[in-house]
């Protein structure tokens, strides 16, 4: 979510500028509206995780194929791929409020369809691939729009903790929708899994009806026009500090965050320990996801070494994982592991729209979303065939390697283009690496 001050005419700041001070940790709630929305938003979420796992189950218990589960999630993505940025055009060119009541009743309108169709009893495997779609065509509007709707609510004062927050709000909705829809698979079948998911859309719908327009901050939008999507990607282009944060994001979400294809080959292959390890992996991934959104909104800044460092710690623990010798040890990883992702996802997601013109957050935000959920479709079938041919252990490994090694690249590029230098000095008996700017470094030497 996302969105831009009073002073829209206003430079954004760079991304490395601290946003806010140190905040507390729900700060943002202060803000009615933002409240409205993120109340909302725990239905929502943990409604669309139940739908993940009954729209899965119901398309094996239909065919009784992995390949067609695997057709219905990228199905759910394709449309982000191809049509990401132009959705992004339209977010800026349409009032978002609205904008999100249109999508969220769209998606709504697909779960309740496919509510109807299983329990009556006529539902074929077509119709789960056709609702993929229609949710994902959806998304295409819906992602950018949430994403750049939180900065008109909260101001940029608050958008990291708000973005926070908005994280955390979906992890925690991992941890219980999955769970919530295991039970109910079970007790009543996957057709009212579907039936909530689609009613859950009134509790968000509902936040945006209650919302006072006055207290937003009013972005300009864009006017009509023809190129607008060649500028948006010019202006990405010229700026440095935001297709380099973007790249990193990409390089970590193609190749680092495969873990469907990481966690159950582990589970099965390597620690032949079933389904509930593989639910337990998950599960501690999501702990520490959610510890990582939760620190984030307590930093209450957006620095651009926080997020490298994040990225790089993100890559090495993976290749530690990828040779742990026991299976506790690999799944007390998946904690530090989840929180160092979010890390990454957070920061990036707040640099970037604090780096980014009000009027262009639409498109530079779709952009940002189709490079880190787009890559999945590429990077997961990669991942997959390493795994295959050379083991899981391997598979994750490159994974980490690629991660780390993006994020030591693009660290220096970045440190380059800020005109920074690494410093080496001690602090407290321990070595202390820093980047400083030329001109201080200069002076550090001629002291020294």
């Amino acid at each position: 979510m996302s969105t831009g001050s009073g002073a829209d005419s206003a430079p954004a700041p760079a991304p490395t500028t601290p946003v806010s001070h140190r905040s507390s940790m729900f700060s943002s709630l202060r803000v009615r509206n933002y409240r409205l929305f993120f109340a909302g938003q725990v239905v929502s979420n943990i409604g669309t995780w139940m739908q993940r796992i009954a729209q899965d189950w119901l398309v094996l218990s239909l065919t009784g194929s992995a390949t067609a589960v695997g057709v219905t999630t990228a199905l759910q993505f394709l449309p982000m791929l191809l049509f990401g940025l132009y959705g992004g055009v339209l977010v800026d060119r349409l009032p978002k409020r609205r904008t999100l009541l249109v999508t969220q009743s769209a998606m709504g309108v697909a779960g309740i369809a496919l509510a109807v169709l299983t329990l009556s009893g006529h539902v074929q495997v077509w119709h789960v691939y056709l609702a993929a779609f229609a949710v994902g065509l959806a998304t295409v509007v819906d992602n950018p729009a949430r994403q750049s709707f939180v900065s008109e609510m909260v101001g940029p004062g608050q958008l990291q903790n708000a973005v926070s927050l908005n994280s955390a709000n979906f992890q925690s909705a991992r941890l219980i929708g999955p769970a919530v829809a295991g039970l109910m698979i079970t007790g009543v079948g996957t057709g009212y899994a579907f039936l909530f998911n689609g009613l859950s859309f009134v509790a968000p719908m509902v936040g945006l009806l209650l919302m006072r327009a006055r207290e937003l901050h009013v972005v300009e939008r864009a006017p009509r026009g023809k190129g607008q999507l060649r500028e948006g990607l010019q202006y990405v282009a010229g700026r440095p500090e935001l297709i380099w944060t973007i790249a990193l994001v990409g390089f970590i979400g193609t190749f680092g965050f495969n873990f469907p294809v990481y966690l159950s080959a582990f589970a099965d292959d390597v620690f032949h320990a079933g389904a509930g390890s593989y639910s337990l992996f998950n599960t501690l991934m999501a702990v520490g996801s959610l510890a990582g959104a939760l620190l984030a909104a307590r930093r209450g800044t957006a620095r651009m070494r926080v997020m490298i460092a994040a990225a790089l710690a993100f890559g090495a623990l993976e290749l530690v994982a990828a040779a742990a010798p026991s299976l506790w040890l690999f799944a007390l990883l998946m904690v530090p592991i989840g929180m160092f992702g979010m890390t990454v996802n957070v920061t990036a997601n707040t640099s970037v729209q604090m780096a980014t013109d009000p009027a262009m957050r639409g498109r530079v935000l779709a952009l940002y979303m189709m490079v880190f959920m787009g890559g999945t479709p590429i990077g997961a079938p990669i991942a997959g065939w390493i795994t295959d041919v050379y083991g899981v252990r391997a598979g994750m490994a490159v994974g980490g390697a690629i991660a780390a090694g993006a994020a030591i690249v693009i660290g220096l590029v970045l440190a380059r283009v800020g005109g920074l230098r690494p410093s080496v000095g001690w602090n407290r008996g321990h070595p202390h690496v820093r980047f400083v700017p030329r001109e201080r470094q200069e002076e550090l030497a001629a002291a020294a």
